[in-house]
């Protein structure tokens, strides 16, 4: 009989070795290599073996005729945004998200309506026992959820199981860190483990067309963890987002084979489960009766959406020869810095004394680059104790030299404003006002200061 193998597999990135070294070649991180032992001769390595030869695959032409897959609702309108308009029969989904924010809540939500419309839905988890997911069921009003429920972390038997009777619809893994494969030798949660188990579900999915949705822990850094190869082996990555101390809950997709890529959903955490807000405009703003120095909205765009949402910002003057501080919840401080440099090189104005707080409303996170003109204007309003009105808005992408530059669907984002009954915007030159919104042109940060002094 052959000698095992001896190799040495990266916790980070999954890369193998043949040696042990203190630091990944791969990724770059330390202590990460961790030996595991293969049989010379595998299964896997046997069918796939040059040496045996293979199979002669069937090519097909690309121009062959074919069907758009059935979308699958979920009864949840905002899940079935995020996915793209529900889910697909035969695609996998990996779900992440920072413990206790609502992953499994919601999974679990969704399977029960599943069931209830007359689909076949197995929930299989590896961190809670059976009556423990049942409690959970009966808190949330799904304990008569014809939902098939097992306890279970061996992929073999999982697998064994479903192949016994009709391949259900929809398939829930919580999570995929706890799965092993008895392929390989390791404990589950490794990177060749949590690789394996992926490999067997997934395919097993394509097979019989059941759509599978994996929930996967996260990182310290907000990463999905385990190998980073996992996101690619799978159709959509959608991430649970939201601060614990919030109730708002925003699922965001970061990829989608079956759709486009930032769609979000917005979910509201209530004392029976996680409800939908169908309009997520009106969480995102702060109702006050006269405007705020500091205070600018932003309708920003995800994916096909937009959101408008308030971006807030404080100057705190400090005593010469102070350190000031720069602060930021929800943005980019990278962004921050840039735009502080431009409005003091390009506009003359000093934060150099100041402390400066940024801050998004609601606990969302802005990615969108159109942001640029509403900080800078909630900057400078600040700074200057001057209001900016209630009813007005702003976006655009402001460059290094101090223009204002177009940002894409104006139009879309003006309509949502319009709709919300704001009457004016901060917006690049070329833009166009869209109803009865009266469209500000601003082509640079020192017009910008202009605008929010009331000059000409």
């Amino acid at each position: 009989m052959a000698r095992p193998q001896q190799r040495y597999v990266c916790q980070a990135c999954g890369s193998v070795q043949a040696k042990w070294m203190g630091q990944c070649p791969d990724c770059g991180e330390w202590n990460t290599l961790q030996q595991e032992s293969s049989a010379s001769v595998t299964p896997f390595a046997q069918k796939h073996s040059l040496k045996s030869g293979g199979r002669v695959l069937e090519m097909q032409p690309l121009d062959a005729v074919i069907e758009l897959p059935q979308r699958l609702p979920t009864g949840f309108a905002e899940l079935d945004r995020a996915l793209g308009g529900g889910m697909v029969p035969g695609s996998a989904v990996l779900i992440g998200g920072d413990p206790g924010i609502g992953k499994s809540t919601l999974l679990l939500q969704a399977a029960g309506r599943m069931a209830r419309a007359g689909h076949r839905v197995a929930y299989v988890t590896g961190e809670e026992a059976a009556d423990q997911v049942r409690l959970r069921a009966r808190r949330l009003g799904l304990a008569d959820a014809p939902v098939q429920l097992a306890a279970a972390t061996s992929v073999r038997d999982i697998l064994t199981t479903l192949s016994k009777g009709p391949a259900p619809t929809l398939l829930v893994i919580d999570s995929i860190q706890t799965m092993h494969s008895d392929q390989l030798e390791g404990a589950p949660g490794t990177v060749s483990q949590v690789r394996a188990a992926s490999l067997e579900l997934i395919s097993w999915a394509k097979t019989s067309g059941t759509a599978l949705i994996l929930v996967g822990h996260v990182t310290k850094d907000g990463q999905i963890a385990g190998p980073r190869v996992l996101e690619h082996m799978v159709d959509a990555v959608l991430y649970f987002e939201g601060e614990g101390r919030h109730q708002y809950r925003v699922l965001r997709a970061v990829k989608n084979r079956f759709g486009g890529t930032d769609e979000i959903g917005v979910f509201a955490m209530e004392a029976d489960g996680l409800a939908e807000v169908l309009n997520p405009s009106s969480l995102f703003l702060t109702q006050r009766e006269k405007s705020v120095a500091g205070a600018v909205v932003f309708p920003a765009l995800e994916g096909t959406r937009p959101v408008l949402v308030e971006l807030q910002a404080l100057t705190v003057r400090l005593p010469s020869g102070a350190t000031p501080r720069r602060a930021v919840v929800g943005w980019d401080s990278s962004r921050l810095a840039m735009l502080l440099a431009v409005l003091e090189a390009r506009a003359g104005l000093g934060f150099g004394s100041s402390e400066v707080y940024m801050n998004v409303a609601g606990g969302l996170r802005v990615v969108d680059p159109a942001a640029d003109l509403a900080v800078a204007a909630a900057l400078v309003s600040a700074l200057l104790d001057v209001a900016v009105p209630g009813d007005c808005l702003a976006f655009g992408e402001i460059a290094l030299s101090g223009e204002v530059r177009p940002s894409t669907h104006a139009a879309l984002r003006l309509k949502e404003a319009d709709k919300l009954g704001f009457a004016s915007a901060l917006v690049p030159p070329g833009t166009a006002g869209v109803g009865k919104l009266k469209a500000l042109p601003v082509p640079s940060v020192a017009a910008l200061v202009d605008r929010i002094k009331g000059r000409p």
